[in-house]
């Protein structure tokens, strides 16, 4: 597995090149802004074909630059069904925009439980609501990595003060991420990596994090 990673824009979110070996297939995730070129530029380095953009939400931040990367590759956005008007109406989660945000629209609606191919690669996805209505994790399992968004970070969750956040999904959230094996290697949205293992808070998250 190709699997790289891009801090970009004002809050530096991460956004993901991940690619198979033996097809040199590959998806972006959470394209943030700016990230366009580098992304293109590596992908181009390592012989990959950009054929899919995933998200993991759609808080603007996560696809600010989705938009660019379909009119360059073709390649398909998907999005769960609960997150997808954002895209069409960027801020109408109510969350404010510190730049233009272009809206672009979803080609494909995932589901909890579908399995997105990359080439070779199997990415399940994982529903977790709370930080947004249609927040997903993406569970590489062959390669024991999960893709958690702004679900799950280093030693904390994501916000939910946000006007559509669900903080009693999020705990739900949690606890399904944390019967995941203790050695999954977790990159979040922002940040560092950890590991599910390392995070021995998860069960007892409402406890800690409520209000």
């Amino acid at each position: 597995m190709i699997f790289l990673k891009f801090p970009f824009g004002p809050l530096e979110t991460n956004a993901l090149l991940i690619g198979c070996n033996e097809t040199k297939k590959a998806a972006v995730i959470d394209p943030s802004l700016g990230c366009s070129s580098a992304i293109l530029k590596s992908a181009e380095e390592n012989g990959l074909h950009i054929e899919k953009i995933l998200l993991t939400h759609s808080h603007w931040d996560h696809f600010a630059d989705a938009d660019v990367l379909k009119s360059k590759t073709g390649a398909p956005l998907y999005v769960h069904p609960l997150d997808a008007n954002n895209l069409l109406e960027p801020g109408s989660d109510h969350i404010p925009l510190f730049v233009t945000i272009h809206p672009v629209k979803a080609d494909h609606l995932i589901r909890e439980g579908e399995v997105i191919c990359v080439g070779n690669l199997k990415l399940e996805v994982i529903h977790t609501p709370g930080h947004s209505p249609g927040g997903v994790c993406f569970y590489v399992k062959e390669q024991n990595l999960l893709i958690s968004g702004d679900t799950l970070f280093k030693g904390t969750i994501g916000t939910l003060s946000l006007p559509t956040a669900q903080p009693e999904e999020m705990w739900k959230s949690l606890e399904k991420l944390s019967k995941l094996p203790p050695t999954t290697r977790v990159v979040p949205g922002h940040g560092a990596d950890t590991t599910i293992g390392k995070e021995t808070w998860l069960c007892r998250a409402k406890e800690i994090f409520s209000e």
